[in-house]
């Protein structure tokens, strides 16, 4: 599938799944932004996709409405219009919820809730005004199932649904298709740095967390790869019609079946 020049802004695309999904965009004959908290290495990464021909990097911490703005005018600028978001970025963070702190719980859905909602009120306007556009939300397995310590991604993840939904209903007499992409446990620095948390907190070994919570419920005992996440973004780019809208796509080995 190809992208034929369309302009991609992709947020958390520093590093990670973000990442794969900017080459794989550029390789289909896209352009990207790489949104960042971490300017440096959002421009590091446009550099290594081609420069700015194809990709430049863009300062973005998502849950400040200035800065969202900002960073949407400044691909718009540079590339002419905004033709794809993904959000991406994210973080994780684990606790039982009796020591979950309150700071945390607001930091996780304002990374993943608030950052979802900024970046698309302000991408749609460009969409909008070309009558097309697709946004692609990245879910998880969590937001179909619940795992325990992890109360404010579960809830978050859940959420990032209901806003897709909602914006496969309002896009689409604009031709906007609103997609969530749900993956399984994928082997990025988010996850590996949950497997010593979770050992930690639940008090079993790092190997027992991966076989007997992270892929335990998988058909083949595999993590999820980049790639494999990477290609259903492409897809869910490049289908043009209000046939592919409203859905929760989940890669994630059999984990969860739907």
């Amino acid at each position: 599938m190809k992208l034929d020049g369309k302009v991609a802004l992709i947020t958390g695309a520093a590093s990670g799944i973000g990442h794969e999904i900017a080459k794989r965009y550029v390789a289909a004959g896209g352009r990207v932004a790489i949104a960042d908290l971490n300017m440096e290495g959002a421009v590091a990464a446009a550099k290594e996709l081609g420069g700015e021909k194809d990709a430049i990097g863009v300062a973005m911490d998502v849950s400040n409405e200035e800065q969202v703005n900002a960073g949407v005018e400044k691909v718009a600028a540079t590339f002419g219009t905004v033709d794809i978001l993904v959000s991406n970025a994210g973080i994780q963070i684990v606790h039982p919820i009796e020591e979950f702190p309150f700071a945390a719980w607001k930091k996780m859905l304002a990374i993943h809730l608030d950052g979802a909602f900024l970046t698309t009120k302000a991408c749609v306007k460009h969409m909008y005004k070309q009558n097309s556009g697709a946004l692609i939300y990245m879910g998880s397995v969590h937001s179909h199932e619940a795992s325990p310590l992890k109360s404010a991604y579960v809830a978050a993840k859940h959420g990032i649904l209901g806003l897709a939904r909602v914006m496969a209903k309002e896009g689409a007499k604009h031709n906007v298709r609103a997609n969530v992409i749900c993956p399984g446990f994928v082997l990025t620095p988010l996850v590996e740095k949950q497997i010593p948390e979770q050992a930690k907190e639940l008090g079993i070994s790092e190997e027992r967390v991966v076989k007997e919570i992270m892929l335990a419920e998988t058909v083949d005992k595999q993590f999820t790869t980049v790639d494999d996440v990477a290609e259903v973004a492409l897809v869910l780019a490049a289908f043009d019609t209000n046939a592919l809208t409203g859905q929760s796509i989940v890669v994630s080995h059999g984990w969860h079946m739907s």
